[in-house]
């Protein structure tokens, strides 16, 4: 009976322990993000959409919310604000007139690159605290978790 009783404990300590981590290292990546691109005028949050669309080039903004895992509303109002400071391009969709479709501009690529170097310390410090394989591993469990998520919403 003691052995249960112990798997159980172990159990929900792992439970709680993988929601209370992943947060916990998502908000130090942000905070960390954040801190080294407020003089750059980019958050956090701006630099993934930036860097979703440099992997992208074009893509609509519902498109651009599922691949940076937010809601449509959020990603307007950082498309707004990188489209006023010309980092960003949106036009009507060629042949959905309800959507638009965005793209960086030759400004929003330069300060991506620029964001990119100026983040490198950030990521070289994550990096340090694993070995590559283990980064791997890491990268693809994590990569998991999404997929497994949405296939459950979808069953329910």
């Amino acid at each position: 009976m003691r052995q249960v009783a112990e798997y159980m404990t172990d159990s929900i300590g792992q439970e709680r322990g993988l929601p209370l981590a992943l947060r916990a290292a998502y908000m130090a990546l942000h905070r960390s993000t954040d801190a080294k691109f407020a003089s750059h005028g980019v958050t956090a949050d701006q630099f993934v959409l930036l860097l979703a669309l440099n992997e992208s080039r074009t893509l609509t903004q519902r498109g651009l919310a599922d691949r940076i895992s937010s809601d449509p509303s959020t990603v307007r109002a950082m498309l707004v604000l990188l489209e006023k400071n010309g980092f960003v391009r949106r036009a009507s969709h060629p042949s959905d007139s309800r959507a638009k479709t965005v793209e960086l501009t030759p400004n929003g690529k330069r300060k991506l690159r620029k964001l990119w170097k100026v983040g490198q310390s950030i990521r070289d410090e994550m990096y340090q605290s694993m070995t590559s394989k283990e980064a791997e591993i890491l990268i693809r469990l994590l990569r998991q978790i999404p997929d497994v998520l949405s296939r459950e919403k979808t069953l329910a």
